[in-house]
């Protein structure tokens, strides 16, 4: 008797289920770029998407999500995205105003009335407005400390933000501020009557199909979570990087500037979703005026961004900021040489990267678990997936 014909019929579907299914496409070049990451010891592994607004070129999982026990790194592991969750927030907050629901020209103290009180380091009414707190330049001060940690909802850090000094008068500069984009989720929650967690999932989540998309990561998915290291200074060893308190924990406020963590297959689902004007498989998420804003500069010829000091090639000017994305004006050598003038998007502290051209029609994701890159957004890591994938793009 054919052996074959004893195997269970459950167990004969899943292999030709399994056979049938079409690999997942890999560019040439991007995986020996991040070999080549791994072997300097920048990075333990990652994984790298490159996509369109309705097709996935590029899926690839290289190196190890845990040296210790040697694990591969799967395509679907998870990822402490850190500030990549600010776009999100923006979006968030755009949809609100699809709805006419509230206007990021509105002022932070018609929905929060206490903000009325605030005053400017000149002793001035601060007057912040939605756009202000989530193109950092509101001069809100940070909420820190041990009373930011005891924290438990949103609402419980608005006097921690009100007893804090405002640091310049709104408008005057640029200075990337965490409070101001938690502040935003909190708006979130005022507008729309629910949890700012909640509302993200209902709206912007769900409709996309981004399943493991999190504030809080549950048994299973923190399975699944890469692990995180640091890179010693003086060995070039890669260390295990201790979590962060204050991110992805029951109790915790869902935190709309670092809070989510998220899958390169989830994320790339937002940028599609960004690069096809709001709609990603004929679901409409935002409209294409609120993609318009996400995605323009809003703060003039203020310098703004993470390449300003002479370190990073002083390049202030080349950057604007939208509503939670950073907006790339100008290119430059190194992280922005391969993107079009008005490339949108962001990176996080942990060296992931998600970056939109929407000239070229091309979004780029890029997920490693780097604590302590110099700058994460001028990474070498971020600058040999770019760079890879532009050219295997170009064939």
């Amino acid at each position: 008797m054919n052996a074959r014909l004893l195997l269970p019929a459950s167990f004969l579907l899943a292999t030709f289920s399994a056979a049938a299914l079409p690999a997942a496409p890999v560019l040439p070049g991007i995986g020996a770029a991040m070999q080549e990451m791994i072997a300097r010891r920048e990075i333990a592994g990652a994984v790298t998407i490159v996509a369109t607004a309705d097709r996935v070129l590029h899926r690839e999982a290289t190196g190890r999500a845990d040296l210790a026990t040697g694990k591969p790194m799967p395509a679907d592991a998870l990822f402490w995205i850190a500030s990549m969750t600010k776009p999100v927030t923006g979006a968030a907050i755009l949809i609100l105003q699809d709805e006419g629901k509230l206007s990021v020209g509105d002022p932070v103290a018609k929905y929060l009335p206490e903000f009325a009180a605030l005053k400017t380091p000149s002793g001035r009414p601060a007057n912040l407005t939605i756009t202000q707190i989530l193109s950092h330049t509101s001069g809100l001060g940070e909420a820190s400390g041990p009373a930011a940690l005891e924290a438990r909802t949103l609402a419980d850090l608005v006097p921690l933000w009100l007893a804090a000094r405002m640091q310049f008068e709104p408008g005057a500069q640029w200075k990337y501020c965490q409070s101001g984009i938690n502040l935003a989720g909190r708006i979130v929650e005022v507008v729309s009557g629910k949890p700012f967690d909640v509302f993200v999932r209902e709206r912007i989540f769900d409709p996309l199909g981004m399943k493991d998309a999190t504030f809080y990561p549950d048994e299973a998915q923190r399975a699944r979570i890469a692990t995180a290291y640091t890179r010693n200074k003086e060995t070039g060893a890669l260390e295990p990087a201790p979590a962060r308190a204050e991110f992805g924990r029951p109790g915790r406020p869902p935190l709309g500037n670092a809070g989510l963590f998220c899958s390169a297959d989830d994320y790339v689902r937002f940028c599609q979703m960004l690069l096809g004007g709001g709609v990603r498989e004929g679901k409409r998420v935002l409209s294409a005026t609120a993609v318009k804003a996400l995605s323009s500069s809003v703060t003039g010829d203020l310098p703004t961004g993470f390449f300003q000091n002479e370190t990073f090639g002083k390049h202030g000017a080349n950057y604007g900021w939208g509503i939670g994305t950073c907006i790339l004006k100008t290119p430059h050598a190194g992280a922005a040489e391969v993107l079009s003038p008005g490339s949108f998007g962001h990176g996080g502290a942990w060296g992931t990267q998600a970056w939109i051209d929407p000239v070229k029609g091309v979004a780029y994701v890029l997920m490693v678990q780097r604590a302590n890159f110099p700058n994460s957004d001028a990474s070498e890591v971020r600058v040999a997936f770019q760079r890879a994938a532009a050219t295997a793009i170009r064939r």
